[in-house]
């Protein structure tokens, strides 16, 4: 999958994929998350997808489910640590607890964090069209 990250003004840089827009800033301006927001946005709401899937295979209500993402940033400024709590009303199937829990774990932004990519970054010059 490609990814176009380009400069639209002020501290804002967006990527554009699958005719998406992800816009990010900086503060002081503020108009979107920043780029750091957004990945960290990523761990929880993937989480979500899965436990929204499991709920839906079962024909679970997902009324009243939320997940509760907490951060905990090193010394360094990097997290160090990212908890998931998954509320579930007092309604929700106590048999099935676990099986949320193992859902949110299939989470492919976590594996990816377990198991990080290579990275590498280089220039290209282009010509201008």
């Amino acid at each position: 999958m490609e990814m176009i990250i380009d400069f639209p003004g002020g501290a804002r840089v967006d990527a554009h994929f699958r005719g998406h827009t992800v816009a990010t800033d900086q503060p002081p301006a503020d108009s979107a998350p920043m780029p750091f927001e957004v990945f960290l946005a990523s761990v929880g709401t993937c989480a979500g997808i899965y436990v929204l899937g499991f709920c839906r295979q079962r024909n679970l209500p997902t009324e009243g489910i939320r997940i509760i993402q907490r951060n905990y940033p090193m010394m360094n400024g990097l997290i160090g640590k990212i908890d998931l709590e998954i509320e579930v009303p007092p309604t929700f199937p106590a048999q099935y607890h676990d099986a949320l829990i193992r859902s949110a774990e299939l989470c492919k932004v976590k594996k990816t964090l377990e198991n990080p990519p290579v990275f590498e970054v280089t220039t290209k010059v282009v010509e201008p069209a």
